[in-house]
């Protein structure tokens, strides 16, 4: 007997039509995946089944849960099944969770706010919660604050938040997608295992088709709104009936067409690098402890090179880049690019600055969104110091970098928030490029993507490596992106590089156990595919 059904969902916002006739099933102790692009409605079907809906929506169709009609409650019986009857896991942990809250307390507040105990018994419902979630008690008191936390950890924060009331359905929207290959194979074993124990059912929304192979039962394909195919996991990925699912398909497992460089001549190089951060004392009196982020990191990036760098959360992937970019200080170490030291925030020269570019993991994040897409691309141009373009040949630069990126340079005139996902990562791409940089370091720069944008953004960038010769250091917790567009390779742990070497070498024959696990826990389709269903 099925937990959810629903049935003929539809959804507009104002005058948009957003989900067209939606219908889908979630039985108890059953995992179902929803799939699809960015703007196929994949979150918004998660959103109108507890009604989280923005003003001026219009919802029809039915919302069943174990025989209450969800779409018939008022708001107020509505906040008697979320979070109790019904949990939810949101995408982004740093987000959903109250900074200036202590995760105890948040943890509690949704036994608080539905009444089920005091607030001495929701604290150690809150304590208990946490322990089932893998943070216990030692190193990860109820006092400890958000910010305090990794990715990883702030996201097992939010499945103790959905989980505290034991709820029977959890809907977990994109629950790991930013985080590394080992925190999302626990976070999925964690959900796996919620599943197993407590009978609960399981809605997953995600766009990495290999999730979805090794945990869901049944899946729905979403495309603009409508369900295009849907069925067993076996079945749907067996036979593929609609060509959009043979898209999506074809997507994940993209290798961009790109030549390997050859140059001998040495672009970025990184020697003995250090970085020390001083910890919180847990009194004043106690000594001053300090976290070494990285010890003694030491790389290189030859001009028009695609290097990557992986490892966990933590490992001290981001605070090389920063060191790279001059945006940090080492303690000890050296940093040249085309032989000038890069020396920290203040002595680093605009010359030396403008040699490298940075494309973050969150675009919009990263673009101020009262400024147009032309003074969004425009920005670098001030390294160029007295050189720096103005008037029609600055336009003109601006439209050759958007051309580039394949946009059109009429869209110089509109706001980064007109721009889907994969269209704004293109304008931060163009940004990038405008001062015609040697190095652009990605940050996870297409971790947020679903699979077809992925691929279009990796096309991209071996095309403009190859037309312009620009080397890339490239960020990654994806493995599959990083086999797939490198040259090499640099394994970060604890801050010490553990394996590097050619990228095809160090990913079939791994030499170091911490680069087998990584490895290991990377999600492959047709890996999971023939584990489960022998295909």
């Amino acid at each position: 007997m099925s937990l959810l059904r629903v049935k003929d969902l539809s959804l507009s916002i104002g005058p948009t039509p957003i989900l067209d006739r939606v219908s889908l099933e979630a039985g108890r102790g059953e995992i179902l995946g929803i799939v699809g692009e960015s703007g196929s409605g994949k979150s918004l079907t998660a959103l109108s089944i507890l009604n989280l809906l923005p003003r001026h929506s219009r919802l029809s169709g039915s919302v069943i849960f174990d025989d209450i009609k969800l779409t018939r409650l008022s708001d107020r019986a509505l906040n008697d099944v979320r979070g109790d009857d019904i949990g939810m896991i949101f995408q982004e942990p740093m987000t959903a969770l109250n900074p200036v809250k202590t995760i105890g307390a948040q943890v509690a507040e949704t036994v608080l706010v539905h009444g089920k105990a005091g607030r001495g018994e929701a604290m150690a419902i809150a304590r208990q919660t946490l322990d089932r979630v893998g943070l216990g008690a030692e190193e990860f008191p109820l006092s400890r604050y958000p910010h305090e936390l990794s990715g990883g950890q702030r996201q097992r924060v939010g499945i103790a938040m959905a989980i505290a009331l034991r709820p029977r359905l959890l809907i977990a929207d994109e629950p790991t997608t930013a985080l590394d290959v080992t925190n999302q194979a626990q976070v999925l074993d964690l959900l796996k295992d919620l599943v197993r124990e407590d009978g609960m059912g399981l809605i997953l929304i995600t766009h990495d088709l290999a999730v979805v192979a090794e945990m869901a039962d049944t899946v729905a394909v979403l495309k603009a709104g409508r369900v295009v195919e849907s069925g067993p996991v076996r079945d749907v990925f067996r036979q593929m009936r609609d060509p959009y699912t043979r898209k999506l398909f074809s997507a994940s497992a993209h290798v961009p067409a790109r030549k390997a460089q050859q140059s001998a001549r040495t672009l970025l190089e990184v020697e003995g690098l250090v970085r020390t951060y001083p910890k919180p004392k847990p009194a004043p009196w106690a000594p001053r402890a300090f976290k070494v982020a990285l010890d003694g990191v030491s790389l290189s990036v030859a001009q028009g090179e695609s290097v990557g760098l992986v490892g966990e959360s933590g490992s001290g992937k981001s605070t090389l880049a920063r060191a790279v970019l001059g945006l940090e200080t080492a303690q000890a170490g050296e940093i040249a690019i085309n032989g000038a030291p890069v020396r920290g925030p203040g002595d680093t020269a605009f010359a030396t600055r403008r040699a490298m570019q940075m494309v973050f993991q969150d675009p919009y994040g990263s673009f101020n969104p009262r400024h147009t897409v032309e003074r969004l691309v425009a920005e670098p141009l001030h390294l160029l110091g007295t050189e720096a373009p103005s008037g029609a040949e600055r336009r003109r630069r601006i439209d050759t970098v958007l051309t580039q990126v394949g946009l059109l340079p009429a869209d110089a005139n509109k706001f980064i928030h007109e721009f889907s996902g994969g269209q704004r990562q293109r304008i931060a791409i163009a940004r990038a490029l405008i001062v015609e940089p040697s190095l652009i370091v990605l940050d996870e720069a297409v971790s947020a993507l679903d699979v077809s944008i992925r691929a279009q953004i990796l096309d991209l960038l071996a095309a403009i490596s190859e037309r312009i010769g620009v080397a890339y250091l490239f960020i990654s917790h994806d493995l599959h992106v990083v086999r797939a567009v490198t040259d090499r390779v640099y394994v970060l742990k604890d801050g010490k590089v553990v394996e590097s070497g050619a990228t095809s070498e160090v990913f079939e024959r791994p030499r170091h156990d911490y680069t087998r696990a990584l490895i290991a826990a990377a999600p492959r389709l047709d890996a999971a595919l023939k584990t489960r269903f022998g295909e």
